[in-house]
């Protein structure tokens, strides 16, 4: 068997030798090339032996993303959706359908998600299905989805006003004798009920035609077996204005009673209170989406770039890679780019949510979005638009918005039969109470009733509408939640491992202890790191880098010399100087007995000590370790009072892992864990039934961070890691690990809260309007009263999800 797969994630030749590495080692493969260029996977195999799956998770283990070559996945816009069970009949006709993988419809933001093999269907047949199922595909999705929804809720005002500029005057007419208020003798339902009658239906039309699309969309969906909720108001309010038809036909025959028995005024009142309902809940479902609209808008639609020595304003849009762009104090950084002129300090809080502006000189990294404060720069761009962190961000988080949540499947089941059985149930209430009670009025109010106040919308609306919000909340706090799945399981984890370099400590060497014999310290620094500087070890890196920032003078050094393994040697001021471990100093015969106490202290607390000589004597030791990051003991604190085991995974030796462990309080510590063992440690804990969230920012993560239940990144570390990971924490900071759990749980709960509300609403709703509350002496259920409590239902479960908005970290 030949294929060719699609990989996501690789950044190098090194990368593509590991994706072939991983596949090669399934039993069955005979064949395993990877071109880094087109970022493609050619696999010969054996169908019997590995599977197409197989070869997926391997690559997905080292660290990579693959699917098939002819794997498609495509986000549409639908229109035409008014209820769950819309999105549930999409996803239905979808899934029949030969070549589609999977199909999901987020009904609050009114996307459809789907997943197919291109050599089975195409995108213009799956655009077919969904007409044909009545639904219309909304073409250039992100050039129209704005405007759409503006000129959508243009277009519900609009009906919402006709509907009610007929609705009042009709229910003045027809319940104002009620209250004693005047009514012209022409049109008096005593003096005049034919004209009383008429004019009822004149002004029940024009409400009619502003609520047209509920019985064109609700009597297709119906006659296609496929009723929704359109479908129920449509039923409802036809059958109270074919009542009212055969009223007037009475009442022009004759039967002047009749006109006690019109139902104009409920149906018109009906349609009027669910535009009022939809214009409500669209304009709240907007303020849904605001986090992602928001990040669309941090991009300037303008940038200046420099063209022999010009300066040009052109779109964003015609950026290209390698041009030269100038940004001014004040202005957006258009696309990501590296310094190469200028110096000033940037805001990039929108993008990671840290509030201290960034310096930016020649060699610092820019990305679109971000705010230039007080200087000017010029910068070389490094990403066309659609490529910058930005977009990147975009993408992320409108797919977390798009896939559904497990929790969100309840619904979706619900909601599916819903529809079906309300309306049998209102035919049923309503044939009892006929046979009861004789009163064909009273049993059609019961049929009304029952088929206005069983709307499936606000168990559809439950779940996205949470996730949306949520997913939104967390990339303003720079959390950016890949998956709905994620954003559910997150706070379901039992164990966190953290990986300890990059992680909780900086990632990188500093300088922690200074301890000098018979010398200023100042002295002592300056002399070794002036001879590090002309080092490449990391160490050495750490001490000139720790001299820069003091201050500190460097001096010029003759006769340097390197030895591997041991430190550094050179002359300073004719002074011979020493600068390295113990074994430098054993090899140059110096005595080192004064000091090997304090260097056994500082080792047993996780530092390398470093020696420093001059001429042939000791003069102090420095100690250089990898500095814990300033929140990580309080984000370990908070995980741990989430009632979460926290373990720290390092490669380390079990001395410096301890050191660390102890000062961060973690509850367990695993030290001198090769990279490739990462995943092994997250393996064991999930044989013991253990949910995991794994916690990493390198390549040697990657494998760790996929095997999780939910894989973590810091934002600072690689693309791979951030490709492997589900959840990314743009700030590279741990405390937003633990705000991530908490907005996990918030959310989840928030989504509950919908769910309970919904079902309780029907589970009451429908027998109060099937006329419970009657056989024990009680009232009966007006139609206008169930569609506003319809109307309500479905506002009120998007506000509650508005509510997340307002969430704030525990600091």
């Amino acid at each position: 068997m030949k294929n060719k797969f699609k990989i996501t994630g690789m950044t190098c030749a090194a990368c593509s030798r590991a994706v072939e590495r991983a596949v090669k080692k399934l039993d069955g493969i005979d064949k395993a090339e990877v071109n880094l260029a087109i970022e493609e996977l050619y696999v010969e195999y054996d169908e019997k032996k590995v599977s197409e799956d197989d070869i997926i998770r391997a690559v997905e283990k080292a660290g990579y993303g693959a699917y098939l070559k002819n794997i498609k996945e495509v986000t549409l816009k639908i229109s035409g959706m008014t209820c769950a069970t819309c999105a549930k009949t999409i996803e239905r006709v979808l899934g029949r359908s030969d070549g589609i993988l999977n199909a999901e419809v987020n009904f609050a933001l009114e996307k459809l998600y789907v997943k197919y093999d291109t050599s089975k269907v195409r995108l213009s047949m799956i655009k077919s299905i969904i007409k044909k199922a009545g639904y219309d595909v909304v073409e250039d999705l992100k050039e129209k989805e704005k405007g759409d929804t503006k000129g959508k809720n243009n277009k519900s005002l609009f009906n919402l006003k006709i509907a009610a500029i007929f609705t009042l005057p009709l229910l003045y007419i027809a319940m104002g004798h009620m209250l004693n208020f005047p009514i012209p003798e022409i049109i008096h339902h005593h003096k005049n009920p034919l004209n009383f009658a008429l004019v009822q239906l004149i002004l029940t039309i024009p409400t009619v035609y502003a609520g047209r699309r509920f019985y064109i969309v609700g009597f297709r969906n119906l006659i296609k077996l496929s009723p929704n909720m359109d479908s129920l108001i449509a039923i409802g309010t036809s059958a109270a204005i074919i009542y009212g038809l055969f009223a007037i036909y009475q009442i022009a025959i004759g039967n002047t009673e009749y006109a006690k028995e019109l139902y104009f005024e409920s149906a018109a009142t009906i349609i009027t209170l669910i535009l009022l309902g939809k214009y409500l809940e669209a304009r709240a479902k907007n303020r849904t989406s605001e986090a992602i609209e928001k990040l669309i808008n941090l991009s300037p639609k303008m940038a200046t770039i420099i063209k022999d020595n010009m300066e040009i304003e052109i779109p964003t849009e015609e950026v290209e890679v390698e041009d030269v762009v100038l940004v001014r104090p004040g202005e957006r950084i258009p696309v990501d780019g590296v310094v190469i002129e200028g110096k000033t300090t940037v805001d990039e809080s929108m993008l990671t949510g840290e509030s201290i502006p960034q310096l930016k000189e020649e060699g610092s990294n820019v990305f679109a979005g971000s705010i230039n404060k007080n200087g000017w720069i010029k910068f070389r761009v490094t990403k066309g638009k659609e490529d910058t962190v930005l977009s990147q961000i975009i993408r992320l988080v409108e797919e977390a918005q798009s896939k559904k949540a497990p929790i969100a499947r309840l619904a979706d089941i619900v909601s599916g039969y819903f529809v079906p059985v309300v309306i049998l149930i209102s035919i049923v209430s309503s044939i009892a109470w006929y046979i009861v009670t004789k009163d064909g009025v009273f049993s059609l109010t019961i049929f009304i009733s029952v088929l206005v106040i069983a709307c499936p919308c606000a168990l559809g609306l439950a779940t996205p509408t949470a996730i949306m919000v949520g997913s939104g909340k967390g990339a303003e706090l720079g959390v950016l939640i890949k998956s709905g799945e994620a954003l559910e399981m997150l706070h379901k984890v039992d164990v966190v491992l953290l990986d300890k370099t990059g992680t909780i400590t900086e990632g990188r060497p500093t300088v922690t202890d200074i301890k000098a014999y018979n010398i200023e310290e100042e002295k002592l620094v300056s002399y070794a790191a002036s001879l590090e500087r002309l080092s490449e070890h990391p160490l050495g890196e750490a001490v000139y880098e720790f001299a820069k920032d003091k201050g500190i003078d460097i001096y010029d050094v003759v006769d340097f010399k390197s030895i591997t393994g041991h430190g550094v040697y050179g002359k300073i001021q004719e002074r011979e100087v020493l600068v390295g471990n113990t074994k430098l100093m054993k090899e140059y015969n110096i005595d080192i007995s004064g000091v090997e106490r304090y260097i056994e202290e500082i080792s047993k607390l996780g530092r390398t000590a470093i020696i420093v000589s001059i001429d042939r004597e000791v003069k102090g030791v420095i100690g250089i370790a990898d500095r814990v990051k300033e929140n990580s003991r309080r984000a370990i604190e908070l995980i741990k009072n989430m009632k979460k085991k926290v373990v720290m995974l390092t490669g380390d030796n079990y001395l410096t892992a301890k050191s660390i462990a102890d000062e961060v309080m973690v509850d367990e510590f695993i030290a001198e864990v090769l990279p490739q063992n990462k995943a092994d440690v997250v393996k064991e804990y999930q044989s013991k039934n253990k949910r995991v969230l794994m916690v990493g920012d390198g390549i040697n993560d990657a494998p760790a961070l996929a095997q999780a239940d939910v894989g973590m990144a810091i934002g600072s570390g690689t693309d791979i890691a951030i490709e492997s990971a589900d959840v990314v924490l743009m700030k590279s900071d741990l405390l937003d690990a633990a705000y991530s759990i908490e907005l996990s749980r918030k959310t989840i709960k928030n989504i509950k809260e919908n769910l309970f509300w919904a079902f309780f609403y029907n589970v009451i709703g429908i027998p109060v309007a099937a006329g419970v509350l009657v056989l024990f002496g009680g009232p009966r259920l007006n139609p206008m009263i169930a569609a506003l409590a319809m109307s309500f239902s479905s506002v009120s479960v998007v506000l509650n999800a508005l509510r997340l908005k307002g969430f704030r970290p525990k600091k």
